[in-house]
């Protein structure tokens, strides 16, 4: 049987902090797990990081394992994710925020000829203004990330005799 991995001794920064970030209800739910572990560890010394991992609701055996000896190696640092592989984001936040604030406006009052935004609209307005061309799935993830809702376009002569039984004499001939 392995010797059990204790919980080294904390600062009185250290001990705030992590408390802080496991009671916290902003932080990622990943790290606020992760201090947890440390936390239930913290307050029943006798517990085994396997059953602190248990108790905080990880499933596998082996993850409060693994997070206390990374917070015993590198602190508050070791909790938080390790970078993902991957290719680097192509455009910065800026050019993210720059979008969805004109995604916000009106488009009349920015002086175009239509009330309301659509994907190719929004897109060709933010070429103009900003010399940046986003692709169209880059556009959907990014208002749709933010919570926005595409609205289909009503047509009013879809099926016009609906919405009007008396529109084909109204219509004149044809």
């Amino acid at each position: 049987m392995r010797p059990a991995v204790k919980l080294r001794s904390l600062t009185t920064e250290e001990e705030t902090e992590i408390r802080r970030i496991a009671a916290s209800r902003k932080e990622a739910y990943r790290l606020v797990q992760r201090a947890k572990v440390i936390v239930a560890m913290l307050e029943d010394p006798s517990l085994r990081a396997t059953q602190a991992g248990l108790r905080v609701g990880f499933r596998g055996s082996q993850s409060g394992l693994t997070w206390v000896k990374r917070f015993n190696e590198k602190g508050l640092v070791g909790l938080e994710d390790k970078p993902k592989p991957g290719r680097p984001p192509t455009h910065d936040q800026k050019v993210r925020s720059a979008l969805i604030s004109l995604a916000q406006q009106k488009p009349d009052t920015l002086g175009y000829p239509f009330k309301l935004w659509t994907l190719e609209r929004l897109q060709t307005a933010f070429k103009e203004r900003q010399g940046v061309h986003l692709s169209d799935s880059t556009i959907w993830e990014w208002v749709e990330g933010e919570g926005f809702k595409w609205k289909r376009q009503q047509s009013w002569f879809h099926e016009a005799e609906k919405h009007d039984p008396e529109f084909v004499e109204k219509r004149g001939a044809s």
